[in-house]
């Protein structure tokens, strides 16, 4: 009885820990929107005065998009992530709040980069903006490899039923790519010109499908079966 009653805490302690994982991302997704405010005019107000009112929030909208789709795909690999999970620890813990630290800010840096690297502004080449931004990318890629890292790691006794086949070593490199993706943003930014490092992450599903490609053919040499004459 006591050992089935550990267990239960275990599994009630473990479901607070996503419950409260996913209140964050929930949180943190919904603020990105409310960083966009509703245009005043207060005379000659029409449908053109309108329409141009909502293309100065453009870059507002595309820094929302881009950061809902990356928050929505962090949130979709931390599913993933706590599926394997049997077991906590007080490090798993803290690197998971750290991991959320990350999320959280996302909707002020967002709105910061939105709000000072607007197409109005390009041509003043602002770069602060990017550079806290990108900077908060980076953060939560890198703590999202160490989670998957330590929860995969078979001496912390924290994962069970992970599928072999390359899957961590696949989940770990993809799990780099979109603040590798997003880092690229800087030295374009830099040497070439700001208007083309919005597009650097654009091309993440293409990284991804080039990573995954690379591991599957990898995996499938590796497990190959070796004939002998």
């Amino acid at each position: 009885m006591d050992h089935m009653e550990h267990e239960l805490k275990k599994e009630f302690q473990l479901e607070r820990m996503i419950l409260f994982s996913d209140a964050v991302f929930a949180i943190a997704i919904t603020l990105l929107i409310l960083e966009i405010k509703v245009p005043e005019l207060r005379e000659n107000i029409s449908d053109n005065s309108l329409l141009h009112a909502l293309g100065q929030l453009f870059p507002k909208f595309l820094g929302f998009i881009i950061s809902f789709w990356v928050i929505g795909l962090y949130w979709t690999i931390h599913h993933a992530i706590f599926g394997f999970v049997v077991n906590y620890n007080r490090k798993l813990l803290w690197l998971n709040l750290a991991f959320l630290l990350t999320i959280v800010t996302m909707p002020f840096s967002t709105g910061f980069y939105s709000e000072y690297s607007g197409s109005v502004l390009f041509e003043k080449q602002l770069k602060v903006p990017m550079i806290f931004y990108v900077t908060n990318i980076c953060a939560t890629g890198i703590l999202n490899f160490l989670l998957w890292n330590y929860i995969s790691n078979p001496a912390n006794k924290l994962a069970q039923k992970i599928p072999g086949g390359g899957f961590i070593q696949l989940a770990k490199a993809r799990s780099l790519i979109v603040p590798l993706a997003f880092l690229l943003m800087l030295p374009v930014a830099y040497f070439i010109k700001v208007n083309y490092a919005v597009f650097m992450p654009s091309f993440i599903p293409f990284y991804m499908a080039i990573t995954k490609k690379y591991f599957a053919k990898k995996y499938k040499t590796k497990n190959r079966p070796v004939h002998h004459n």
